[in-house]
């Protein structure tokens, strides 16, 4: 034990590096986590939406119109970072969709920052859904 003590006392740059990296992996591995709490497949989706979750849609109404979740409403990204056209139920589960996941994953982070308590984002986005051979409307 006294060596490890000397060899601290030695080498503290090295010790405060090991610490700070101890720190960095803890803050990644929290982040990380819950980011996959509130990414949502396919098959939990569609348990959302049977429950009554409110789908939105953040791509632009041009990609919307060619097809998008049946009962889905168009809020585009932006309108969700002004706050315009959020449905004001803030306890009623939310699911946030996109083409990809980033954007619905963007808009559901800033849809709980909001004060919303289950907001959800499609994990793969459309583009999983229609891989999973789920059906879109136009």
């Amino acid at each position: 034990m006294d060596r490890l003590v000397e060899f601290a006392d030695n080498n503290s740059l090295l010790v405060v590096a090991l610490l700070v990296s101890w720190v960095g992996v803890i803050f990644y591995e929290i982040k990380r986590k819950a980011t996959l709490i509130t990414q949502v497949s396919t098959t939990d989706a569609v348990r959302l939406i049977n429950n009554g979750a409110i789908i939105i849609d953040v791509r632009p109404i041009d990609h919307y119109q060619e097809g998008h979740i049946v009962n889905s409403k168009n809020i585009a990204l932006d309108n969700i970072q002004r706050d315009k056209n959020i449905p004001k139920k803030k306890n009623k589960p939310l699911l946030t969709v996109c083409e990809n996941g980033i954007n619905s994953g963007k808009a559901a982070n800033l849809l709980r920052q909001a004060g919303f308590e289950s907001v959800f984002s499609l994990k793969g986005g459309l583009k999983q859904w229609r891989t999973d051979s789920m059906t879109l409307v136009k």
